[in-house]
């Protein structure tokens, strides 16, 4: 059942308004017209979707949270440090190599950010 069903990645935020700037404003996701009565859904490629809700636990995660998968790591950073996202830089992953954002491990290529309430999202490219 689980494997043939769409799946939602769920993000909690400490404050709605300020991160349906930095998700919708920042990182240019558009809000789904179907919206969800508790918090802003985005959609996301290949019918995807990321839900931001309110929640006093928010910013607790100190994993990944969303991933996006794309067919260009720096160019993504890139695009989306114009818009002034900051990046993480992991030196403590084992068998990782980082040129500057951008994090390689064999076929992986990924780079790491911070959405306002610190939870941790990353791009991603499997290749």
């Amino acid at each position: 059942m689980l494997e043939s069903s769409p799946v939602v990645a769920v993000v909690a935020v400490k404050d709605l308004e300020r991160a349906r700037q930095f998700y919708g404003g920042t990182l240019g996701l558009k809000e789904s017209p179907d919206g969800d009565p508790g918090g802003v859904l985005y959609q996301c490629g290949a019918g995807t979707q990321l839900l931001v809700y309110s929640s006093g636990f928010a910013g607790g995660n100190q994993a990944t949270a969303a991933s996006w998968e794309v067919e260009d790591v720096a160019g993504a950073v890139a695009e989306l440090k114009e818009r002034g996202v900051s990046f993480e830089q992991y030196d403590n992953i084992p068998d990782v190599e980082r040129d500057g954002d951008v994090h390689r491990s064999g076929r992986i290529t990924a780079a790491w950010f911070k959405d306002p309430d610190g939870n941790i999202l990353n791009v991603v490219h499997r290749g």
